[in-house]
C-alpha cells in the first residue's frame, strides 16, 4: 500500500487547513461558548465544496473520494471539532442516498446535499436504544401511497439547520426501514436541545415524529432493509469520527509542543523536562498511528470495499486516542490547561464524544470481533 499521498490530494489538504486557519480558527471558541449552529462557516463550507468530496461530478460532488473527505475533516476538526462533525453527520443520509437511492432521489437530494445547500440530519437513536435496531419504537404504518410516522428519537444532530432528515423505523413487517422526511412536514417536532459537554454547535435535539405522512417514495433502498443502509451510511460517520479525532489529537499536540517550548521551570523550557518528552512522545506516535488506520480506511472505501470492520477498528483505536493525547495536553498544560481561554480545554471536552456517538467503544469491540470470528471460522 502507498502510504504517500498524490499530489492533488496534497494540495487539498493544504487548502483545507488555509480554510479552517482563516475562516474556522477565529470563530471555535465562539462557536463553543453560544452553542448555536455556525450557518456562516457551513455556507463557506459549502462554498468550498466540501460536502460532495466523496461524490462524482454527476451527483454535484468533485470526485475527491473518501480519501479527500477524510483528509478535509482532519484539518477542520483540527480548528474545530463541530466543523469536521457536521461534514460527518451529512455523510450519513448521503452516503445512504449514494449507494441505496433511486436516481430520482440521488437528482433531488443527493445533488442538494453535495452542495451545501440542503443540510440533513440522521435519525435512528432513541432513548431506549442506541445500537440495536430490535428496540426501536418508532413505527411506519402504510396509509395508501403514504406511511405515518409515529415516534421518538433523540440526540438528533444539526436539527435546528436540516431541512431533511433520514428517518429509521419499522414498517409493517416489522424491519427496519429507512425514510426521508421533510422536516417541515406536520407533526415533525423539534422537542428541546441537547446540552452537551463539548462538541457544542452540533446541536443534537430530540425529535418527536406524530402522525407524520411520508410518501413511500420516500423510501430509501428496498422497504425492510434500513439496518443494512444503517450500516453502510454509519460506516463512513465513523470514518468522518476516526479523521475528527486526528484533527483533534494533532492540534492539541502541536499546542503542548509551543507551550512546552515557552514555558519555563527553573530557568529552562518545560521541553527539557523527561516528563514532558515523554509525554510529546507518546501523543506523537498515538497520532501517528491513528492516522495510518484512518487514512487505510479511507482508501478501503475508495476500492470500493465494505469498511464495516476498518472503520470500526479505526473509530475504537483514534477515540481512545484523542482522549488520552488531550488528557496529556492537558498535563503539559498544567493549571493553564484547565483555563477555558485556553483551545486545551475545548479540545479535552470535544475528545470524549469521538468514544460515544455512532456506536460507543463497546459496541465497536463486539463488531470487530463478529468480523474477526467470522474470517477465521
Amino acid at each position: 500500500m502507498d502510504f504517500n499521498l498524490r499530489e492533488h490530494e496534497k494540495m487539498l489538504q493544504r487548502s483545507a487547513k488555509d480554510f479552517a486557519d482563516r475562516e474556522i480558527r477565529p470563530y471555535a471558541a465562539e462557536i463553543d461558548i453560544k452553542c448555536e449552529f455556525p450557518f456562516d462557516i457551513v455556507s463557506k463550507m459549502a462554498q468550498m465544496g466540501y460536502f460532495g468530496l466523496p461524490y462524482p461530478s454527476d451527483y454535484g460532488g468533485n470526485g475527491a473520494g473518501y480519501t479527500g473527505f477524510a483528509l478535509v475533516v482532519e484539518q477542520l476538526s483540527r480548528a474545530s471539532m463541530v466543523t469536521g462533525a457536521i461534514m460527518g453527520v451529512m455523510s450519513l443520509t448521503g452516503e445512504a442516498l449514494f449507494r441505496h437511492g433511486t436516481e430520482g432521489q440521488r437528482q433531488t437530494h443527493l445533488v442538494s446535499l453535495a452542495s451545501g445547500t440542503l443540510i440533513s440530519s440522521f435519525a435512528f437513536t432513541e432513548a431506549a436504544t442506541g445500537s440495536d435496531p430490535s428496540s426501536i419504537e418508532t413505527r411506519a404504518v402504510p396509509d395508501g401511497d403514504d406511511y405515518i410516522l409515529n415516534g421518538q428519537k433523540h440526540f438528533i444532530a444539526l436539527s435546528p439547520a436540516s431541512k431533511l432528515c433520514l428517518v429509521f423505523a419499522m414498517d409493517e413487517t416489522d424491519m427496519l426501514s429507512a425514510f426521508l422526511v421533510d422536516t417541515s412536514s406536520p407533526g415533525y417536532q423539534i422537542r428541546h436541545a441537547c446540552s452537551t459537554m463539548g462538541a457544542r454547535g452540533f446541536c443534537p435535539c430530540v425529535v418527536y415524529l406524530d402522525d407524520v405522512r411520508v410518501p413511500r417514495k420516500n423510501i430509501v433502498g428496498e422497504k425492510s432493509d434500513g439496518y443494512n443502509i444503517l450500516l453502510e451510511s454509519v460506516s463512513v460517520g465513523k470514518l468522518a469520527i476516526s479523521a475528527e479525532a486526528v484533527g483533534v489529537a494533532q492540534e492539541a499536540f502541536d499546542l503542548s509542543v509551543a507551550y512546552a517550548r515557552e514555558r519555563t521551570a527553573y530557568d529552562k523550557p518545560i521541553s527539557n523536562l523527561p516528563s514532558i518528552k515523554g509525554l510529546l512522545a507518546e501523543m506523537y506516535s498515538r497520532i501517528e498511528a491513528s492516522r495510518l488506520l484512518t487514512y487505510k480506511t479511507a482508501a478501503t472505501r475508495d476500492e470500493g470495499k465494505s469498511i464495516l470492520k476498518e472503520s470500526a477498528t479505526s473509530k475504537l483505536f483514534c477515540s481512545q486516542a484523542v482522549v488520552d493525547i488531550t488528557r496529556m495536553a492537558m498535563q503539559v498544560h498544567g493549571a493553564y490547561g484547565y483555563m477555558t481561554d485556553m483551545s486545551v480545554e475545548r479540545l479535552y471536552r470535544d475528545a470524549k464524544l469521538t468514544e460515544i456517538y455512532e456506536g460507543v467503544s463497546e459496541i465497536q469491540r463486539v463488531i470487530i470481533a463478529n468480523h474477526l470470528l467470522k474470517e477465521l471460522g
